[in-house]
């Protein structure tokens, strides 16, 4: 299962493509500046991507595409996590 949206580039503030992929119930992100150009694998996903991607899942649950409740949950979980690293991180 594959995802893919555009956003800004924090660094170059250039838009930026993004694809969030789940294989074997793991999630690799990968980003790219050119619709034609080569992906750059291993991208370090943001908490706003989690929110994404989170969000993508609600939506193609209920249009019944392929994503079970346990997909969403693992990524919540995911999510959860990550605010509760920068939650510490800013303390």
């Amino acid at each position: 299962m594959d995802m893919k949206w555009h956003d800004t580039d924090p660094e170059t503030d250039q838009r930026r493509f993004i694809c969030a992929e789940r294989f074997a119930g793991v999630w690799k992100f990968k980003s790219k500046l050119q619709r034609r150009g080569d992906w750059t694998k291993d991208l370090q996903p943001t908490r706003e991507m989690w929110e994404h991607v989170v969000d993508c899942l609600e939506r193609r649950y209920w249009r019944r595409e392929g994503v079970e409740l346990a997909d969403i949950e693992q990524v919540k979980r995911i999510l959860a996590e990550v605010i509760r690293k920068e939650t510490l991180r800013d303390s």
